[in-house]
């Protein structure tokens, strides 16, 4: 697998093989559930313009990680929008 270094292989192995057990409590998961929910819940559509060298670069960006091109964007404005978004 490229750019995957040994430990990440180590816990992938163990992840196939079964051998790794949750430590998180029902309650813990209840709550990352609900969280998940409700982040995941998408009932607005928003339209914008974008010039077309933005949206190509976009969607080569997403091609890269693998998603599609919407999914990436909602992906960085939420990161936004919950101030978790890092300029590098």
């Amino acid at each position: 697998m490229p750019g995957i270094d040994e430990y990440e292989l180590e816990v992938l192995t163990a992840y196939e093989k079964g051998k790794l057990k949750s430590v998180a409590t029902k309650a813990e998961l209840a709550k990352f559930k609900a969280a998940a929910r409700a982040t995941a819940i998408k009932d607005r559509r928003v339209n914008i313009r974008l010039s077309s060298g933005d949206l190509g670069d976009i969607q080569v960006r997403a091609l890269e990680e693998g998603m599609p091109y919407q999914t990436l964007i909602a992906s960085v404005l939420h990161k936004y929008a919950t101030g978790r978004l890092r300029e590098f």
